[in-house]
């Protein structure tokens, strides 16, 4: 479970001790059908990083090990200190992740909503879907992609914006790079980094940075000009579409803007013609126009009649459960997509909880931006990180963490983390192949994660953990504390709702090993989203199928529909209708200027894990921070590069936040003016940019503005808290180069 692809691994536990022996993939899983990847494998069987293995406590500035009673006594003593201040529970911050199960994810947000009543409260889905989530409801009227990994082989164009699934999802990239191959098929890849997945394309267009909205307006402006909009699809279907055109920008004045010619925007008008798949990521969401692009790239879908099997909008998730996560959590909505605040639904989930209405929060409250700084003269006093690194992972680390030091600060992990080093109480919990329950990915399927292993007397289960605590905070609040009964808890809750689970149990899933939803009874499982061509028009049961189709049965022009009749679609807004937006192009958040005329954007690395608690070779320091940078921009700056006896180049990273020490790798795949840095350096984020989406509150991580300074004399560029760092980047010059997938 490295990933929201959803794999399924096989995890044989050693014959003595505690501990993973081998893992590989599962033949008969029916997502991955045995295919794994090496990092997934390697990140399971035998991860980097320190693992935690008992509780610890800070005693005089110091974290000292402990028994589990101490431990979660003094948590329950500081957490009721807490809530008798605010009894409305607002003193208590809860950053949740997607690395726990379901039944751990639903637990923590029954707690913190419904026993805390807090609403500052989040579970990972802010910092990297809530964009993809927001657009989903404003275009469709419920979350999730419509389309499955049924429809990558249906497609005749892969397009794939601002994500580079052939380093973070290397097995659904396989699938796509297999289904390009065919013929008459492509993938157009836009991202301004010529990435991985942008060596395999027919096409890669290179936007400036931040310049995705204003591309994909060109983009649609073109489509109209030349007339290879669906007009069937958008008269019967789609609602908004003539507002949007007469706000649409001039194809040649938005293509410059975007920083693209106009003759490449109208390459990519034409790969729509064919059954298209546009798939989107971080290089989309991470932004504070990540909601409006996401949108306009739904748009493209609904203009251009891709819409129906092979063919649609599929963002790509990146932590294993996060769909579980938006599904279970009560971040968004209440379990199941229940709107969280619709009156009778609030009561429903009231009574099914046992607790008054007026306990549970009025809103959603804010992402972990807004719930850290909430810190700052505000509710919270005290925060409970639970797989997750704040400390690392937040925009403007070094004032997040300056406002974590300030709070009760309670982590709860399986690993070593900066988060930890700052911790009050740390409780060492159980990770992938020690865990029961189940998980979610991306296309909606959940599969089975069961124990391979049993774990150190010094180590409890996520859900274990967040029970006991619930039991001794909120005496009645859980009825039940073993997995399968809080997955039966929280299915019975979707039921009836467009992310129905109430026909996946246990004993289903270790039958079939995974299902997907909607699945309202124990013999339907979904489909593809909103389209039923039998014209059954239910929203609970109309992609409750599964449905799959050949090239040969789709549509081979954009002005063709395969289902331009209402009949067949159901979509959850209150016309029955899919809505166009109206978001135009502004300016990143932080641009480049004369004092910082450079851009910094981070991604991901093929060996990285997240913060990188599971990556780094060195788990009690940092390891060098590389930096890639085109090697004309590196000419420009000869001033500020130092290089030693072993010629290895070096300068300083500023930002208007911080500065770190970074070793330079001169790359021509990054863009002229661009710093390209790993997300899993823990020193990344001290530069970037705490700015949010005004729709979804999602971070600005991808653009900040930085310049490069002269090393310190004294400056090292290892073992320092203020000097980045990450292990070599591991890259193959070749263009045909696919990555390594384990059969």
């Amino acid at each position: 479970m490295r990933c929201a692809v959803g794999c399924g691994h096989i995890h044989e536990g050693v014959d003595v001790g505690y501990g993973i022996a081998s893992v590989r993939g599962d033949v008969s899983h029916p997502v991955s059908k045995g295919l794994a990847c090496p990092r997934g494998i390697r990140e399971s069987g035998d991860p980097d990083g320190k693992w935690l293995t008992q509780p610890l406590v800070r005693k005089e500035g110091e974290l000292l090990p402990t028994t589990w009673d101490v431990a979660l006594g003094r948590v329950v003593r500081g957490f009721e200190d807490v809530l008798e201040r605010n009894p409305n529970g607002n003193g208590i911050g809860v950053l949740g992740s997607g690395q726990q199960t379901n039944e751990s994810a639903y637990a923590l947000g029954k707690l913190a909503r419904g026993g805390f009543g807090t609403r500052y409260y989040d579970a990972n889905t802010t910092l990297c879907m809530a964009s993809a989530v927001t657009a989903y409801y404003d275009a469709f009227g419920s979350d999730a992609p419509p389309c499955t990994y049924d429809d990558i082989p249906g497609a005749r164009t892969h397009l794939v914006w601002g994500a580079n699934p052939a380093v973070a999802h290397p097995v659904m990239f396989r699938w796509i790079h297999e289904s390009a191959q065919a013929p008459d098929s492509q993938l157009v890849v836009v991202d301004p980094v010529e990435t991985r997945t942008a060596e395999q394309a027919a096409t890669h267009v290179r936007p400036d940075p931040g310049g995705d909205l204003a591309l994909a307006r060109a983009v649609l402006m073109s489509a109209i000009d030349r007339d290879l909009v669906d007009r069937e699809f958008i008269q019967c279907v789609t609602a908004g579409f003539e507002s949007l055109s007469k706000d649409l920008p001039a194809a040649s004045e938005a293509a410059a803007t975007a920083g693209v010619p106009l003759e490449t925007v109208d390459e990519v008008t034409d790969a729509l013609v064919d059954p298209t798949l546009v798939y989107w990521g971080m290089g989309v969401n991470q932004s504070t126009q990540g909601t409006a692009t996401a949108r306009a790239l739904i748009d493209l879908c609904l203009a251009t009649g891709n819409m129906g099997p092979g063919s649609g909008p599929f963002s790509l998730t990146g932590q294993a459960n996060s769909m579980g996560t938006r599904v279970c959590s009560s971040k968004g909505t209440w379990p199941g997509h229940r709107s969280f605040t619709d009156p009778d639904e609030r009561d429903a989930i009231a009574e099914a909880w046992e607790i008054p209405v007026g306990r549970l929060p009025d809103d959603t409250g804010p992402g972990p931006v807004g719930v850290v700084e909430a810190i700052d003269n505000g509710p919270i006093e005290a925060l409970w990180a639970v797989a997750t690194n704040p400390v690392a992972g937040l925009p403007d680390a070094t004032t997040a963490s300056e406002r974590l030091d300030e709070t009760f600060l309670v982590v709860q992990d399986a690993f070593w983390s900066e988060t930890v080093e700052m911790a009050d109480v740390v409780l060492p919990a159980a990770t992938w192949g020690e865990s029961d329950g189940t998980a979610m990915n991306m296309e909606r399927t959940v599969s089975r994660v069961r124990p391979a292993t049993d774990t150190p007397s010094g180590v409890r289960s996520d859900l274990g953990i967040i029970a006991t605590l619930a039991d001794r905070l909120v005496p009645g609040l859980f009825d039940v504390h073993d997995p399968e009964g809080v997955f039966a808890e929280f299915a019975e809750l979707t039921a009836g709702t467009d992310a129905d689970c109430s026909g996946i149990t246990y004993d289903r899933l270790d039958h079939e090993s995974a299902v997907r939803w909607p699945a309202p009874t124990e013999e339907s499982a979904g489909g593809y989203r909103y389209y039923d061509p039998d014209g059954a028009n239910d929203p609970a049961t109309a992609d409750a199928k599964t449905s799959t189709r050949s090239n040969d049965e789709l549509t081979t022009t954009g002005t063709e529909s395969i289902g331009a009749d209402k009949s067949v679609w159901t979509f959850l807004t209150p016309s029955g209708r899919a809505r166009f937006s109206t978001g135009r192009h502004d300016d990143v958040p932080e641009p480049p200027n004369q004092e910082y005329p450079l851009t910094l954007t981070t991604a991901r690395e093929p060996d990285g894990y997240n913060t990188g608690v599971r990556t780094r070779t060195a788990p009690d320091r940092t390891e060098p921070l590389t930096a890639r940078i085109n090697p004309e921009t590196l000419a420009n700056h000869e001033k500020v590069l130092h290089t030693d006896d072993a010629q290895t180049t070096s300068t300083t990273i500023e930002s208007r936040r911080a500065s770190v020490s970074a070793r330079v790798e001169p790359d021509e795949t990054i863009p002229v003016g661009m710093v390209w840095l790993p997300i899993h350096h823990p020193m990344t984020n001290h530069l970037t940019v705490a700015a949010t989406d005004p729709d979804s509150d999602e971070p600005n991580y991808k653009q900040c503005a930085v310049r490069l300074t002269a090393p310190c004399a004294n400056s090292e560029t290892e073992g320092e808290t203020e000097h980045a760092n990450t292990t070599e980047r591991e890259r193959s010059a070749s263009v045909d180069r696919l990555p390594e997938v384990h059969q």
